[in-house]
């Protein structure tokens, strides 16, 4: 079982919107809510604008070598399911097999309208917002689009969230990669493994919470520690 941060995708070109000259050191991430989005235009303007900074940064992102480890360890039989913070779709395009993967935190790819539920690629609006939308609505029924990504103050998604602490539960190792562990529920994830007889493993930079926890503690860069980790497993 492995989780997955922001610290597997710093090394694709994406920033830690939470660390030093990241996203939010350029906008309030308070005034960025899910209610302020559904309850004003004018916020829903502002998160448009932002997103001329952010996804072009996303759109250009390619998988590292930790993305590949990743897919290379299920292609051995030896990953069952990858939950991912990230809304990035990294996982995907080095191999992780779609079904696989738990986007806890949605996806950055795609648009959901919030009335009729229709879901748009993310690029194809991408594209209206560049050509001088604002704020675009849904061309079936005129309802609000919203990138398809968990917002502040928006409920998590039922079924990831459940599938993910289902998987937890199974785990035999749990391997936590690039995560700070300080997000919930993702960060109890590890916990609810330890608690059900998992081994931990923690592949980061920096100290998280659940370190005590662990069977093994590698500090590192993602990429070079999960390539390391994936040769010495072998075949």
């Amino acid at each position: 079982m492995v989780l997955t941060g922001a610290g597997i995708s710093t090394e694709s070109g994406i920033p830690d919107f939470r660390s030093p000259g990241g996203i939010w050191t350029k906008y309030d991430p308070e005034e960025f809510t899910y209610q302020n989005f559904v309850a004003n235009r004018a916020h829903r303007e502002r998160y448009w604008k932002m997103s001329l900074d952010i996804h072009p940064v996303l759109a250009a992102a390619e998988p590292n070598a930790a993305h590949h480890a990743v897919a290379e360890l299920e292609r051995r039989g030896r990953v069952c399911a990858v939950i991912t913070q990230n809304i990035d779709g990294l996982h995907q395009r080095a191999g992780s097999s779609p079904e696989r993967v738990i986007e806890i935190h949605g996806t950055a790819l795609s648009v959901l309208c919030l009335s009729c539920g229709d879901r748009l690629p993310r690029e194809d609006v991408q594209a209206r917002v560049q050509a001088g939308e604002a704020a675009p609505e849904c061309r079936s029924c005129g309802g609000i689009l919203k990138p398809a990504t968990v917002s502040f103050g928006q409920a998590m998604p039922e079924r990831e969230t459940a599938l993910a602490f289902e998987h937890a539960e199974r785990a035999e190792v749990f391997l936590v990669i690039g995560s700070s562990l300080v997000v919930h529920p993702a960060a109890y994830l590890p916990v609810r493994a330890v608690e059900s007889g998992a081994k931990l493993i923690i592949v980061n930079l920096e100290p998280t919470p659940c370190d005590r926890l662990a069977t093994v503690r590698l500090r590192g860069k993602a990429g070079e520690t999960m390539s390391a980790l994936v040769a010495a497993i072998g075949p």
